[in-house]
């Protein structure tokens, strides 16, 4: 097992709550695309509720939803996102939610094993909108090499 896996966190501001019909077929997405991700390559862990997503965690306010996974690699990361049937629900991202002008997504390296908390996720995207892409927290296109320490 590598010393290093990869962290990411993204939030989306829904147009409508949850509930909503607006938002019903993002809803009805939700378990396709979250087994599609575990059944990933390089899957390793991601956030969720007893109900199987992390919709309920209004950690970031009641209409911001946070998705966060942890990755072996950020080309097993990548090649779900931009790779797999997830890409169509990010083609469709506005029929649900609104324009995020500031950054929405964050990748870190963390230690093999470590599930990082909501708390530890918004540090890192917060670290990112005010200083932009950095070792401790990055892009898919600014991205940083594994820390030394993890190697």
């Amino acid at each position: 097992m590598s010393g290093y896996q990869l962290a990411q966190l993204n939030v989306a501001k829904l147009l409508a709550p949850i509930d909503s019909p607006k938002i019903a077929d993002f809803v009805a997405n939700l378990d396709r695309i979250n087994a599609l991700a575990e059944a990933s390559e390089g899957f390793v862990w991601r956030l969720q509720t007893e109900e199987g997503d992390a919709t309920g965690i209004d950690y970031f306010g009641s209409d911001i939803i946070a998705n966060m996974s942890v990755w072996r690699s950020i080309d097993a990361l990548h090649h779900y996102v931009y790779k797999t049937a997830h890409i169509e629900i990010m083609r469709r991202k506005k029929e649900w939610f609104h324009h995020m002008s500031e950054a929405h997504t964050v990748l870190w390296w963390i230690p093999s094993g470590h599930k990082p908390s909501i708390e530890e996720a918004a540090l890192k995207l917060s670290t990112l909108q005010d200083k932009g892409p950095t070792e401790q927290a990055f892009t898919f296109k600014k991205s940083y090499s594994i820390p030394s320490e993890f190697v």
